[in-house]
């Protein structure tokens, strides 16, 4: 077979393979290559061909045959690879132009050819075919209302089934009456609520669906398809457009509800600030048409673009690792995004490359596309440099279907497909769905002001329920006034909602139908009395020893790398003597005893497994193999699961999938680190829009832990601070904790602390670099056997005396060995050093118990290791009495930390020059 001239050299390669396949067993390749390789070879075998062999007369007649059969292979592929640029798929634009086109005489072909038949013809599924009629098939399948991006997957068998897929339909679907007008109520409902609240509540942002009202029978076709599928429940993100149509007639939140948000009433909890309408999530349980029941659920999001996105794959996995009989093919996540984000938020690149990832996969994501062609006022042209706003898409290799918003079948066809495809690989598809926005960015903004030539377009452009209608009354499948009947029906039931919504005081919380049932179910908001005095955490030392011993061994038979083999040695010595554990030691104790009592522990972050600092170890490769052992996992037989996954180079999106997966796992310990503290700011988004604000926004609680390395060692600007000023400027209301362990036992009691109590909340743990080896930073078994975590450590030089005591000296974190060994060496006997370990909530009670206790004392000092307009200070000034503390610590500083190791030594200096 010679090679053709206009497909690439990996497509040519790919044929020549198929080919070769072919001749050795024609039934190992598909039939449409197997028909196609018939015809071309009896196309070969010409009769005057075959007797005359030799003659060069004779051969060149031959691949004269020959050659046109190939020209059409290449227009076939031409179709494939490039048709969506050429699709009519734009509602209210003029396509831009690409060349070359599709025209035949790009290939080689002639109109003279347009009646010959080809054996290429199989390729597509019809057969040996007129060069015309494979045109049109083509034309009909990749050049109509949906375009198609898939050529550049590397899995033949994903490119072949997508092909046969599509060629074989035509890119489209028939569908019955009953279907058709099924399709008509959904767009009359999604066209109709947009024109009821336009008109009653003038004015108000509500960040209308109108002009892209398919995704309402869109996402109806979504859940349709997924449950004849096997899906169970879909977790659904989206941003503010078309949230409050999707809410009502998708989720099924009732009209009443969201017309009393409209009022602007006050909740009827003072703790509950809320948050805009179209922010608010949702669940529900709703029947299909053909009986199945489907859980749905809307995750709340911020206006923060894409913030949603990590968050609901996060919920997703949740559920696939923990709900009963729950697998990738029972549950499936839904985004829905604008044009202007997906193709600018990096989050959604980050997210996408998790998609394929063991820690991370939730067995495919449908993404749909509400394409506006426009940003808040900014021309498409101007908002991105590829060519579509789904190109992130190619990064994984996962199939687009862009598609004309206005052609309703064609969205609903392209959707059932999308969901197939996503059950069958479980990997993610794009469907952009090109339509427009009506009205501004708001309903009270003006588009006109920047884009005059694409609204005046919008303004006589008739909407989607005008459009489906005429079409059908064309084509005589419905009744004149039914789409009448329809709106005017809907409308008075709007009507009676709104009457009743109008007699509404308060509202109420959202979500609390959530806490009190399912997994939820025993929980409770915390309350100030909580936060007096922690809860009892200690495990009885027999089961702790024998945990300690367990998890330090190592298998026999197995070969591991010699300082791996010393290391867990040493550790199983460290649990043995039960006099010095380190801090290594107390964090895996930790996990060990929470999943021996039922708890399951999820952990993730850059090098995890392993420790940033090389002390953890979580999991140990098998030397000379691919094999990794986890001891964690092996403790006893019906114990938990220790889950444990290195990320990406990731902190906004993995933060924000682990906050999703905390929103899921109530019962669970859910874990991120930070490779450095310094490097959370990556995921400022989450942690101001989510962590520390989705109690008092949305009513939820969250239990997720986040352990941020900070300390200042000569490392520079980068590798010091978690920047703790940022994370206690944003604590009220008891949102968060916030803590700086000084023992590896009460880092031990704060981490079981997590789901011993009767809430959750978000923990912040400053954790230690150079501590995790420090001579000092140790604690006896004992401490792990008794009590539980101490907000308040105090000077256990003067726990039977204080009376001399004239200066205290309250710290948090590293800087308090430094200045017990400064003390020890200076023999300083009226001083006290009190820890801080829980900076927020602030143990109130118990301090003031230590100021009566040191009540001759005459000075108080505040001494961090951070620059003064940074740490704990500024936030602890509101809560010292006034004028009674006094700051030791470096200077205000622009940047975290000096660059220089010298700078960094003389400046430490100075910080206990000053004090001693």
């Amino acid at each position: 077979m010679d090679k053709l001239n206009y497909l690439s050299d990996e497509e040519n390669s790919e044929i020549l393979l198929l080919y070769r396949k072919y001749q050795n067993n024609p039934e190992s390749v598909d039939d449409n290559w197997r028909l196609f390789f018939e015809g071309y070879e009896f196309a070969q075998q010409d009769t005057s061909a075959v007797k005359s062999v030799k003659s060069s007369t004779d051969a060149s007649a031959r691949q004269e045959n020959i050659d046109p059969e190939f020209k059409v292979v290449n227009l076939i592929n031409g179709y494939r690879s490039r048709g969506h640029l050429f699709t009519k798929t734009n509602p209210v634009r003029e396509r831009r132009t690409y060349s070359p086109t599709l025209d035949m005489e790009n290939f080689g072909l002639v109109p003279a050819d347009l009646e010959t038949v080809f054996h290429a013809g199989s390729l597509i599924g019809i057969g040996a075919s007129k060069l015309k009629d494979i045109i049109a098939h083509l034309e009909a399948t990749y050049c109509e209302s949906v375009g198609a991006e898939y050529k550049y997957i590397r899995t033949p068998e994903i490119v072949t089934w997508l092909e046969q897929k599509m060629e074989g339909s035509k890119n489209s679907k028939e569908f019955s009456i009953e279907e058709k007008k099924d399709i008509l109520k959904k767009i009359n409902s999604a066209v109709a609520f947009e024109n009821f609240i336009h008109t009653k509540f003038v004015g108000q942002k509500r960040f209308s669906l109108e002009g892209c009202e398919a995704l309402i029978p869109a996402l109806n076709a979504v859940i349709e398809c997924g449950a004849e599928l096997g899906i169970r429940e879909f977790v659904i993100g989206m941003a503010h457009r078309g949230r409050l149509n999707v809410l009502a007639n998708t989720l099924g939140k009732s009209y009443e509800e969201i017309f009393t948000e409209f009022e602007g009433l006050d909740y009827d909890e003072n703790t509950f600030s809320g948050d805009v309408k179209y922010h608010l999530g949702f669940s529900s349980v709703i029947a299909t048409k053909g009986g199945k029941e489907i859980r749905l659920g809307l995750a709340p999001n911020p206006s923060h673009l894409e913030a949603v996105d990590p968050v609901v794959q996060g919920m997703v996995r949740s559920k696939i690792d923990q709900a009963p009989g729950a697998d990738e093919n029972s549950i499936a996540p839904i985004l829905i995004h604008g044009d202007a984000a997906i193709a600018s938020q990096g989050v959604v690149y980050e997210v996408i490359q998790m998609s394929q990832l063991k820690g991370f996969s939730t067995g495919g994501t449908i993404h749909l596309v509400i394409n506006n062609q426009i940003g808040f006022t900014t021309n498409y042209l101007d908002a991105r440099s590829s060519t579509y706003c789904t190109d992130v898409a190619k990064v994984t290799l996962s199939p687009v279907f862009h598609v004309n918003a206005d052609d309703v079948e064609a969205v609903i066809y392209t959707i059932q497909l999308a969901m197939e495809f996503r059950q069958k690989f479980h990997r993610d598809v794009f469907i952009d769905m090109l339509g427009y926005r009506k009205y501004g960015h708001n309903e009270n903004d003006e588009p006109r002001f920047t884009q005059p030539l694409l609204y005046k377009a919008i303004a006589s452009h008739p909407n989607l329920r005008e459009m489906y209608n005429s079409k059908l009354l064309k084509q005589g499948e419905v009744e004149a006034d039914l789409a009448r009947e329809m709106e005017k029906e809907y409308k008075a039931m709007l009507q009676k909602d709104l009457d009743l919504a109008r007699q509404a005081k308060t509202k109420s919380n959202p979500n609390q139908k959530v806490i009190e049932k399912g997994k939820w179910k025993g929980l409770r908001f915390a309350e100030i009395k909580d936060f007096d005095f922690s809860p009892e955490t200690l495990v009885e030392k027999s089961k702790l020893v024998d945990i300690g011993e367990r998890i330090s061994d190592l298998p026999p038979g197995k070969k591991f790398f010699d300082k791996t083999v010393r290391l867990f040695a040493d550790r199983k010595k460290m649990i043995q003597s039960g006099d010095k554990i380190n801090w290594a030691i107390a964090e895996l104790l930790a996990y060990g005893t929470l999943v021996s009592e039922g708890h399951m522990v999820w952990f993730s972050g850059q090098d995890v497994e392993r420790g940033t600092f090389s002390h953890r170890h979580a999991v140990v490769p098998v030397e000379e193999s691919e094999e990794h052992y986890v001891p964690l996992n092996n403790i006893a037989k019906g114990q938990s699961p220790f889950y444990i996954f290195n990320s990406p180079l990731s902190e906004y999106a993995v933060l924000g999938f682990e906050f999703g997966y905390a929103l899921s796992s109530p019962g669970a310990l859910v874990v991120w680190e930070a490779q450095f503290g310094d490097f959370v700011n990556g995921a400022q988004v989450i942690i101001d829009q989510y962590i520390s604000s989705a109690e008092s926004k949305w009513r939820l609680m969250n239990g997720l832990v986040m352990l941020l390395p900070h300390g200042y060692e000569g490392q520079g600007a980068e590798h010091s601070s978690a920047r703790p000023e940022r994370l206690l400027q944003l604590c009220a209301q008891l949102n968060m904790q916030v803590v700086n362990c000084t023992t590896p036992a009460n880092f031990f009691h704060v981490l079981r602390r997590q789901l011993k109590r009767e809430f959750r909340k978000p923990l912040v743990v400053l954790t230690p670099k150079s501590l995790l080896r420090h001579e000092r930073c140790f604690s006896a078994i004992e401490e792990f056997t008794s009590g539980g975590f101490k907000e308040i450590i105090d000077d256990a030089g003067f726990e039977t005396g204080s009376d001399q005591v004239k200066k205290i000296v309250f710290c948090s974190g590293k800087i308090y060995f430094d200045l017990a060994a400064r003390r020890e060496k200076e023999t300083r006997r009226n001083m006290a050093i009190v820890r801080i370990e829980q900076l927020y909530p602030f143990p109130e009670k118990q301090f003031q118990s230590l100021l009566l206790k040191y009540e001759k004392a005459k000075e108080f000092l505040w001494v961090q290791e951070e620059p003064a307009n940074m740490g704990a200070w500024n936030y602890l000034q509101s809560i010292f009495p006034t004028g009674s503390f006094r700051l030791i610590s470096r200077p205000e500083s622009a940047s975290p930390a000096t660059g220089s190791y010298k700078t960094h030594e003389r400046e430490h200096q100075q910080i206990l020059d000053e004090l001693f």
